[in-house]
């Protein structure tokens, strides 16, 4: 498979590594949040919430609009998408190699059974 957004995918990799940022995408599934309501669960600063928000915003995962002093934040469903994509192709090629291994041992287990009687 040629990947032709790789560098794309290692970002939302990258973003998706972290368990806080897979959170706030998971809270932001729901609506809408700022910055602020982000960081709120993770009892962590305004400035660190905004450092995964930029990891999160740079792997296209979420956009940002600033009104005021207050940023809002929305999930971007695309590059997700995107990587789903990507893991299908892996899951469809585990899926075709288990069904030959169990083609494989089904035989194995009939031949060795015709053998011993």
């Amino acid at each position: 498979m040629v990947e032709q957004n790789a560098v794309g995918l290692d970002r939302v990799f990258h973003a998706l590594a972290d368990p806080t940022r897979r959170a706030m995408l998971r809270k932001l599934a729901a609506g809408e949040q700022s910055v602020g309501e982000l960081a709120r669960p993770f009892d962590m600063s305004f400035a660190a919430a905004a450092k995964h928000v930029k990891v999160l915003e740079g792997a296209g995962l979420l956009s940002r609009t600033i009104e005021g002093r207050t940023h809002r934040c929305r999930l971007e469903a695309r590059a997700l998408a995107e990587a789903d994509r990507w893991i299908a192709w892996y899951q469809r090629f585990w899926t075709g190699r288990l069904d030959a291994l169990e083609t494989a041992l089904l035989r194995h287990a009939r031949n060795t059974k015709r053998s011993r009687k």
